[in-house]
């Protein structure tokens, strides 16, 4: 091979001009599993006796003699054990004997090598072969591209016709696939059409690579024109086009290929049924799905680990959980893609929970499969620790997330680049800024997306220099920012009310590197203004840019305008809000709250009138804190809790301290069903100022407090959190549905943006 010349993926291929005077197929003889054999020994004598595949390397060792039929089911075995050195020891003795002249032996033994992973080896065979046939260059070609060496099979491609041998369409099927590995338009283009010159687009298997083919590049209409094309439609030609929808977004066309296929009466495999479920899981279609589970029990595909893998991960993502547990008791071999699906189906479901607390339950359960699995002693892969630091982040579970930073560091999957943003987003997220720039400064490759990471975790911690002096850094070091890397400057330039740096980074950005602003780079600069009160520019610059800003941007202006006084605007704000009819709850609340402190009662009656016709669900305010891995949650004015008498005695004494240093309680507006009048309601037993008397009561004097709460918090609970982290001179992390706040020593990293609700 050092003799061949270089091939350019781009390069015209020069085919046959009568490629259809020749065979167009070639079947391999059939393999024989005999293990009756003659076997000669080396005083001459012969007899006939069966052997097993160890007692046949040992006889060869010795000189004993085979015939050429016994060679092939030895070399099978080496397939299926995977043995380069075990299929060395068969060639060695093929290579003493006359059987190196059988060519379906030495063709095999190529087949051997490139199954096993040494293409070298293969490629020697071949080499060496005294004569050579199609099937030993398509099985070469083969190889190559099993073992992701596709442009080396296309080398191989361009030499068989240089030697006069003539391709079969399952020679030219090889290639389509070379293309498809190569991401080739150009070349893949080439062999179609040559393919529908000589008019055998018809073929199986040709149909079935370049259904694939197209697939893969993204042309989901040639992929299905391609497969509509095939005379004698096989399970792979169908299971072919049925992936292709999955791939290219047309879950629900590919779902009607399935059902044609059972037309058709063609019987799926468990590759179909991999793929349909697929299918079922990106339309969350439960129905559908229920239905393959029972298919696969018919068929009895119950056994294939893909298949319930997939069940399992179905039943997981629709939420139903007992289902998916049941299958995963009753397995009795797993595999890591089973723990993995476990672990990612549960992680899943905190996206997809009806509430907070629920999604807490979830990632629970998440983190101890991942315990299971370790247990088990199965190793994680780089798949197991991004799903489970994504849970760890969700949950704020930065112990747990830094027990699995070590396990990473022993694992060597540090240098992975998916582990490597999970974990910097994981300690991002828990409120570890430091932690996350020590992992980051330890990642011996920074790709663009670590980068945007910590720009942006910079930004959310209100560390506005240290951010934008990151992305300074980044632009040295050659690496392009992209639309999310903006929003991480433009958000640092907002928490410091940096106006003039802010726009003359927005202008960089559609300059220097022509990305079209989005509505999230508009809505870190109106934040912007509207922190620093200039709400006029803020409106001035909606005017300017000319876009239609979404419920953030309304929301933002309407609370911002009602902080500082400018009602008026905020008015006008809420009544944009209100005609994008916003789906979200806390929206309704926000925009009822404005209308109640301006004592506007018609606007609070329509408000009102709006959320019964939308059906929104009841705003429910929960908070909850882990200590010990054990979760306690929180309700407003909650004494349900075993120790409340505590709960409630600490909570006054903070208090009562926080008020010596000049804290002041504020009363909220609040509406309750059947009851339109202006009703003022405490906020001394708000939910997580009971959780955060709770995990004073029961954490040691210097440990960091993390709370999770389902809703906004209210300034007044802001406020008071802020002067207990000064009296404790404790870290306190509260993530709330809006962001989150790191508090320290009187001071939030949210900017005191929080003062706008």
């Amino acid at each position: 091979m050092a003799s061949l010349p270089s091939v350019a993926v781009a390069r015209t291929l020069q085919l046959d001009p009568d490629f259809r005077k020749h065979p167009t197929t070639e079947k391999s003889p059939s393999i024989s599993y005999q293990r009756n054999q003659t076997l000669t020994h080396l005083d001459g004598s012969s007899e006939k006796r069966s052997v097993d595949f160890r007692e046949a390397l040992s006889m060869m060792k010795e000189g004993t003699k085979f015939e050429s039929s016994y060679y092939v089911p030895l070399l099978q075995e080496c397939i299926n054990k995977n043995s380069v050195s075990e299929a060395q020891i068969v060639h060695g003795h093929i290579m003493k004997t006359v059987t190196q002249e059988d060519l379906f032996v030495m063709t095999f033994l190529i087949n051997v090598y490139a199954k096993c992973g040494s293409m070298e080896n293969a490629q020697k065979v071949f080499d060496n072969l005294l004569r050579r046939n199609i099937v030993s260059w398509t099985t070469l070609m083969t190889g190559y591209v099993q073992n992701s060496q596709p442009e080396i099979a296309i080398q191989i491609f361009q030499e068989m016709l240089e030697a006069g041998a003539y391709p079969t369409n399952y020679t030219l099927g090889t290639a389509l696939n070379a293309c498809s590995s190569l991401y080739s338009v150009m070349l893949g283009k080439q062999f179609h059409a040559y393919i529908i010159k000589y008019q055998i687009d018809f073929d199986t298997s040709v149909g079935n690579a370049l259904c694939s083919f197209y697939s893969k590049l993204g042309n989901l209409e040639s992929a299905i024109k391609a497969f509509q094309r095939i005379r004698e439609k096989n399970v792979i030609s169908w299971t072919a086009v049925i992936s292709a929808c999955g791939d290219n977004g047309e879950a629900a066309r590919g779902l009607r290929f399935f059902a044609q296929l059972l037309t058709e009466d063609i019987m799926p495999n468990e590759f179909t049924l991999t793929s349909v479920l697929s299918l079922c899981c990106t339309m969350l279609s439960l129905g559908v799905g229920a239905q393959i589970h029972s298919l696969s029990i018919k068929l009895d595909y119950m056994s294939s680990l893909p298949i319930k893998n997939s069940i399992m991960y179905l039943y997981l993502k629709c939420g139903c959980i007992s289902q998916a547990e049941k299958l995963f008791d009753k397995t009795e071999t797993f595999s890591l893609v089973t723990w993995n699906a476990m672990i990612s189906g549960h992680s899943q479901m905190m996206d997809f929970a009806e509430d907070d607390l629920s999604a807490y339950r979830s990632g629970c359960e998440a983190l101890n499969i991942f315990f299971k699995l370790n247990q088990s002693g199965m190793k994680p892969d780089l798949f197991t620790f991004s799903s489970i630091l994504t849970v760890c982040s969700r949950l704020v579970a930065v112990e747990q997330g830094e027990q699995i930073h070590a396990q990473i560091i022993k694992s060597g999957f540090l240098s992975e680049v998916v582990v490597g943003t999970a974990l910097i987003n994981m300690y991002n997220k828990c409120g570890s800024i430091e932690k996350a720039t020590k992992a980051f400064v330890e990642m011996d490759t920074r790709t663009m997306i670590l980068w945007t990471s910590m720009i942006t975790g910079f930004s959310q911690h209100g560390q506005s220099q240290q951010a934008l002096q990151l992305f300074e850094d980044m632009r040295l070091a050659g690496v392009r920012p992209n639309q999310i890397t903006f929003v991480g400057v433009l958000s640092a330039c907002s928490h410091a009310g940096m106006v003039k740096e802010a726009l003359s980074y927005f202008e960089m950005m559609q300059k220097v590197y022509k990305i079209r602003p989005v509505m999230d780079h508009f809505a870190c600069l109106i934040d912007m203004f509207v922190r620093l009160g200039r709400l006029n520019e803020a409106f001035d610059f909606i005017k300017k840019n000319d876009f239609e800003p979404n419920e953030f941007i309304w929301s933002l202006l309407m609370a911002g305008c009602r902080s500082h006084g400018n009602l008026e605007l905020g008015f006008y704000a809420a009544e944009q809000l209100l005609k994008l009819k916003p789906k979200d709850t806390e929206t309704y609340v926000l925009v009822l709250n404005m209308y109640l402190s301006a004592g506007r009662w018609k606007d609070v009656s329509r408000v009102r009138k709006m959320m019964k016709e939308e059906k929104l669900k009841k705003l429910h305010d929960w908070s909850w804190i882990s200590i010990k891995n054990k979760v306690y949650s929180f309700k407003p004015n909650d004494k349900s809790h075993f120790r409340s008498a505590d709960i409630y005695k600490s909570l006054e004494n903070l208090l009562d301290q926080a008020k010596s240093l000049g804290y002041e309680s504020l009363e909220t507006l609040e509406v309750t069903d059947g009851d339109e009048e202006k009703t003022y309601s405490s906020t001394a037993y708000h939910s997580e100022k009971l959780a955060l008397a709770f995990g004073l009561l029961n954490t040691p004097n210097a440990a960091p407090l993390r709370v999770i709460k389902s809703i906004f918090m209210c300034r007044d609970c802001h406020n008071f959190v802020k002067f207990i982290s000064l009296l404790t001179a404790r870290e306190i992390v509260i993530r709330d549905s809006k962001r989150l706040h790191k508090f320290v020593n009187g001071h939030c990293s949210c900017g005191e943006f929080s003062g706008l609700f």
